[in-house]
């Protein structure tokens, strides 16, 4: 534990962003996971689900969660899935 009064400070400052942090990271998880088990089930479904796990992905970025660069990755690799899933579907 810190002597200095400004340590001990920041150390409860610390343990509450982590706190929210953790939190905000295990939802946007969670986002991704949903979207990658429905198009899995339903191609259709997913697509409807994209803009929501999108939204997560650029809500996280903001708040400096993830990289930009990182959330645009990742929207960019969700889309490329669920456009195979669909032409899979329809070729099916």
């Amino acid at each position: 534990m810190p002597n200095i009064k400004s340590a001990e400070k920041r150390v409860k400052i610390a343990a509450t962003k982590r706190a929210r942090n953790m939190s905000q990271r295990s939802t946007l998880r969670t986002a991704l996971k949903k979207f990658d088990q429905t198009l899995a089930t339903d191609a259709t479904a997913a697509a409807n689900l994209l803009p929501k796990t999108a939204k997560a992905l650029d809500q996280a970025a903001s708040k400096g969660l993830i990289h930009k660069n990182k959330a645009a990755r990742k929207k960019s690799r969700l889309a490329k899935k669920l456009n195979a899933a669909q032409q899979a579907q329809v070729q099916a």
